[in-house]
């Protein structure tokens, strides 16, 4: 399998190449070169398959042969090495739990994967690589964990000041050892412009062996694709029409994988991009014109982005037809008001504890199906309560119990270094810490 570049076609890469770099010329995101069916054979009969053996199967085609079958079959292993669950929170409405990991964050699923790949890559390279990531929250303690100690790589993490929950900002900022927190002084989106340009600074490549772990490198992307496939096979043992698929959106890298599952023949009904009060998107299905806006700070913080990197991958698998992409996605805006009033009435009326992106997710779906009561769906919980607890607590009147694997977290010190979001500054620190090396 290969990938282009998004903004140029003739720039063709292997996956290797793609995961390394992270991004072609010109900022561009990777695309596969071509599509991989699903059998119909083997979506229809998914509870047939161990979960392993699922997420082989969806990963395989696009690694290739660049990883041996028995090493993906490990990589593979280590990624999903914690339940997935789909529950039911009403007769209408699931939650697919992705919140089990090390980090209690879906995140774990794409940041593992790509850590193991990018380390079997780089096993007999003398080149220590670095790993630069932007973080509106979850991704950042996500790839902390995933790299932690990993021989010959150095992670920079870019999280914006005062916009991260507690708990992420210790997950991403007490570890130390190879892994170091950037705190910006601004917005996620200045986090990303900030690593955007660290890629195309000829300087910085020249001296440093770079690559990103945000969803705009394929390794995190492609296999988040993996979770839809095992939430359909429970989904298909209690019901028997297609799911309508919610997901709390930010970046887009998420729902776009699900999307591109979607393309390679799992049954959706239809997908929802829950938004917050940054509701570029919605804005876009009435307008037909993605126009970025400055970040608004939310309680769903993760999702606080004003111009969404993955979006552009969104219409190259609808072959930008507009139409076709309104057809199968709506977009629903919620904001803080109605996140609160969500989770408090989800616990009230099901004894079930939404954080505020599961709420966000959940408060869309609940619109949707209002105009559509013949259907069925389930949203993506995407990180654990215990992560947004000032916003949960205030909602419920109820004490969030810290899990006993953050009990020893929260007492470390954080470590960062305070930068402002101005490129200079950060070129200048990613150039003095390899001087270091």
């Amino acid at each position: 399998m290969n990938y282009y570049n998004l903004k140029d076609k003739q720039e063709v890469v292997n996956f290797k190449t793609a995961s390394i770099k992270g991004q072609g010329k010109e900022k561009g995101l990777f695309f596969p070169e071509n599509i991989p069916l699903f059998e119909k054979d083997f979506i229809e009969n998914l509870n047939h398959f161990s979960d392993e053996e699922i997420a082989f199967h969806c990963m395989r085609d696009f690694v290739s042969d660049e990883i041996p079958e028995e090493e993906l079959r490990k990589i593979i292993s280590e990624t999903i090495s914690f339940e997935i669950p789909l529950k039911k929170i009403n007769d209408k409405i699931s939650v697919l739990e992705l919140f089990h990991g090390p980090t209690l964050a879906f995140k774990d699923i794409g940041a593992r994967f790509m850590s193991r790949c990018l380390s079997y890559f780089l096993k007999n390279e003398n080149k220590k690589i670095t790993v630069l990531v932007a973080t509106s929250g979850d991704t950042g303690g996500a790839v902390a964990h995933g790299f932690y100690k990993a021989d010959g790589i150095e992670v920079v993490i870019l999280y914006p000041e005062n916009r991260v929950s507690a708990v992420q900002e210790k997950q991403l900022t007490a570890l130390g050892e190879n892994i170091t927190a950037l705190e910006i002084n601004g917005s996620f989106d200045d986090c990303q412009n900030l690593v955007k340009q660290a890629f195309s600074d000829d300087e910085i490549n020249s001296a440093l062996f770079l690559t990103s772990a945000n969803s705009i490198n394929i390794a995190r992307w492609l296999p988040q694709q993996i979770y839809y496939l095992l939430a359909l096979k429970q989904w298909q043992k209690t019901e028997e029409n297609h799911p309508v698929i919610c997901v709390p959106s930010g970046n887009f890298g998420n729902i776009c994988a699900g999307i591109l599952a979607y393309f390679r023949g799992l049954p959706v009904e239809h997908f929802i991009a829950a938004c917050n009060a940054n509701d570029i998107f919605p804005d876009y299905l009435k307008t037909q014109v993605l126009k970025p806006k400055k970040t608004a700070a939310t309680l769903s913080n993760a999702m606080d982005v004003g111009n969404p990197s993955n979006f552009v991958r969104i219409l190259e698998l609808f072959h930008h037809q507009f139409n076709d992409l309104k057809n199968k996605i709506s977009g629903y805006s919620v904001n803080d008001e109605e996140t609160l009033k969500t989770i408090a009435k989800v616990y009230d009326q099901y004894d079930y504890i939404l954080e505020p992106h599961g709420a966000v997710a959940y408060a869309a779906l609940e619109r949707y199906l209002g105009k559509n009561p013949d259907r069925k769906g389930f949203i993506l919980e995407t990180a654990h309560p215990v992560k947004f607890p000032e916003a949960v607590e205030s909602a419920i009147h109820v004490k969030i119990t810290i899990p006993d694997s953050l009990e020893d977290l929260m007492n470390q010190e954080k470590k960062t270094v305070k930068i402002n979001p101005d490129f200079k500054e950060l070129k200048r620190f990613l150039l003095n810490k390899n001087k270091n090396l």
